[in-house]
C-alpha cells in the first residue's frame, strides 16, 4: 500500500467502485502526463443517485455531502486509471463542479467545497487545485451535483523521455 492508500485507510474512507459511463464517452483518459476524469454524479454509499435541486430539495449540508461523494468517485476512477497506485498522482490540477439549483441559489462554491475538501484531505498539498463552481438548471438523471477533474500524474514513459531529452539537449 502506498502513502495515499494509507491516508484513505487512516481516515476510515471506503472508496466507491468506479462506475462505467452511461453514454458514448470514457470515464478516464490519459494524455501525456494528464489524467482527465469525466463528470462524476452524486451517488450515495448505497449506490443510489442523490437527486434534486440544492436550495430547494437539499440544503447546503446535503449538497456538500453530495459533492463529497462525487470527489470520492473521482478518486476511485483515478485509482483505477493509475493501476491501483494513487501515489502516481503528482497533483490535482482542476475541478469543475456543477450544482443543480434554482436561478436564485448563490452558494455553489459552498457545495463544491465538498469535493475540494475531500481531495485536499486525502492528497494533502498535491490535492490543492483550481476550480469552477457552476449553477445548472438541470443535471443528468436529475442528480444534485456533478464534478469532473484533471490530474497531473507521474507517468514513467513521459518522465523517462523528458530525462533523455534533457540529457541530449544539455550536453550535445
Amino acid at each position: 500500500m502506498g502513502k495515499i492508500d494509507d491516508k484513505i485507510k487512516s481516515l476510515n474512507i471506503i472508496l466507491p467502485k468506479p462506475k462505467a459511463p452511461v453514454g458514448a464517452y470514457v470515464a478516464t483518459k490519459i494524455v501525456g502526463k494528464f489524467l482527465y476524469i469525466s463528470g462524476q454524479v452524486s451517488i450515495d454509499k448505497n449506490s443510489n443517485l442523490i437527486k434534486g435541486k440544492v436550495g430547494k430539495d437539499l440544503d447546503i449540508n446535503q449538497g456538500y455531502q453530495a459533492a463529497e461523494r462525487c470527489g470520492l468517485s473521482i478518486i476511485a476512477h483515478a485509482q483505477k486509471a493509475c493501476d491501483g497506485d494513487l501515489d502516481k498522482i503528482r497533483s490535482c490540477i482542476k475541478l469543475t463542479g456543477y450544482v443543480n439549483s434554482n436561478n436564485d441559489f448563490e452558494d455553489q462554491p459552498k457545495i463544491i467545497n465538498g469535493a475540494s475538501d475531500i481531495i485536499s484531505k486525502i492528497f494533502g498539498e498535491k490535492g490543492k487545485h483550481t476550480r469552477a463552481a457552476i449553477s445548472a438548471n438541470s443535471l443528468p438523471l436529475g442528480v444534485a451535483v456533478e464534478v469532473d477533474a484533471i490530474f497531473e500524474i507521474n507517468w514513467y514513459p513521459v518522465d523517462r523521455l523528458n530525462s533523455i531529452l534533457y540529457y541530449f539537449f544539455s550536453f550535445h
